[in-house]
């Protein structure tokens, strides 16, 4: 019977919001989903964070369920999930502490302690491609434990980042992965292709489980079924796969949710120290390469503001939606003086304007667009300088804005620009990683749907 069934690859994409399982067919069209929302929990400090006990439970129930089905043949799986995010696990795998939230203040005392030991902010951000993020570089946690809760730090028979703790979950093997271990933890000198000094000097090296290639796979059995597993993916390094496995030549992928993250992964230059002030940082591919990016707060601030507009003119909090680009409108407003942000902090400059002088919605609308994009092209023009790219691909919500793109177009004219779709690009991208290791047939190379905007094509 089994030989009728299809031969899938099941994917675990976990999100701080949303926890999926998908199943994708050989030609990685997902033919099976599931989802669930758990509740969070508190650590022991009463600060919010994942909870562990209930993820676990549902990543165990619903691996049991998926194989039940009669119609698939699961043949391979791997995982995702967002990171900066450690499970700590004694000699018997059980978690010694909670999934404490990378968004948890970090003690002043204790980060003092720790860049004055070890060559100071910029030096260490430097070789660790880290700025300064606090419990988001997710090393400074370990650190942490060592200092606030030593006899927990003793029991640490290993430290997991969370893709790594789920693929142990169902395979019983422990490995830390480069896309992990790369993506602004401190842990990482990158000059040097090696965990940095600290990390030995602390003991910290002792709780880091060996590094396993993120395209490889083990074999493992379960309930007499043999599965090949990856090691699991950092989130934002899975969505950059299938960009890697369709396009050669030099491109930017602008990732665009609440951040804006412009990734260029053609760039290996190392980071500078403007650069690191400037929020850029480096992530890593699952080949193990450097990935320069720069960070925009461009979707929290547009979301911001349209309540403002929605409020002042008195209409629906989606009505930005309906707006169409006005070249016209666009190219009086660049005509005025320009205003200045008050604090240097400031995402824009939109925030201290006076939305009275705008008389419409619509014209209000292309300014904060207009602003968002002075600050998107020197977030860009960061990764950018020192590369020969040729196109810039936009995901996520503002690929779906037409202000965004054309202005995008405007700002970039020898470079294409293009609005960028992938059905479920992290799952996509985790299943792409182990493509060799599951699937007979070559990768699709239509998962990517674009859209190209010409500045020549602009109407009115």
């Amino acid at each position: 019977m089994m030989s009728n069934s299809m031969p899938v690859i099941a994917i675990y994409d976990i999100g701080k919001t949303n926890k999926k399982v998908f199943l994708f067919n050989e030609a990685y069209e997902v033919v099976y989903e599931k989802s669930a929302t758990l509740p969070e929990t508190t650590d022991e400090d009463g600060y919010p964070c994942e909870n562990l006990e209930l993820l676990t439970q549902w990543i165990r129930e619903s691996f049991s369920e998926i194989t039940g089905l009669k119609a698939f043949n699961i043949v391979a799986v791997n995982f995702t999930s967002y990171g900066a995010s450690f499970v700590h696990i004694d000699k018997n795998g059980n978690p010694l502490t909670p999934l404490y939230n990378y968004l948890k203040p970090y003690p002043e005392d204790l980060k003092k302690k720790f860049y004055s030991r070890y060559g100071g902010e910029i030096m260490l951000s430097m070789h660790t491609a880290s700025p300064v993020l606090g419990s988001l570089n997710s090393g400074m946690q370990l650190y942490r434990l060592k200092y606030e809760q030593k006899a927990v730090f003793d029991q640490i028979a290993y430290s997991l980042h969370l893709p790594q703790y789920i693929s142990y979950l169902l395979t019983g093997k422990t490995c830390s992965d480069i896309t992990s271990i790369g993506c602004h933890t401190n842990l990482w000198n990158f000059p040097q292709h090696n965990y940095h000094e600290w990390v030995y000097r602390e003991g910290v090296m002792d709780k880091l489980p060996p590094i396993f290639a993120s395209d490889g796979v083990k074999e493992i059995t379960l309930s007499g079924k043999m599965f090949r597993a990856g090691v699991g993916l950092h989130d934002s390094s899975a969505a950059l796969i299938p960009y890697l496995t369709n396009f050669r030549e030099p491109f930017i992928l602008i990732s665009t949710g609440t951040w804006s993250i412009s990734f260029n992964p053609f760039n290996s230059l190392p980071l500078t120290v403007e650069e690191l002030q400037q929020d850029c940082l480096c992530y890593m591919t699952y080949q193990g390469s450097p990935v320069k990016a720069s960070r925009l707060f461009a979707g929290y601030e547009h979301e911001q503001q349209v309540k403002r507009l929605a409020a002042h003119f008195n209409k629906p909090a989606d009505y930005y939606t309906t707006v169409k680009f006005d070249k016209s409108i666009a190219a009086a407003l660049q005509l005025l003086p320009e205003v200045h942000a008050k604090d240097a902090a400031s995402i824009t400059v939109f925030p201290e304007r006076d939305i009275n002088a705008f008389g419409s919605y619509e014209r209000a609308y292309h300014q904060l667009m207009l602003d968002i994009m002075s600050r998107q092209i020197n977030s860009t023009g960061l990764v950018l300088e020192g590369t020969d790219v040729k196109r810039i691909f936009v995901d996520g919500g503002f690929g779906k804005n037409p202000l965004y793109m054309h202005l995008l177009a405007e700002a970039f004219p020898g470079i294409e620009v293009y609005a960028a779709s992938i059905a479920q690009a992290t799952a996509l991208g985790a299943a792409l990683a182990i493509h060799p290791h599951w699937s007979s047939k070559p990768a699709p190379a239509d998962t990517i749907k674009l859209m190209y905007y010409n500045t020549s094509t602009i109407q009115k």
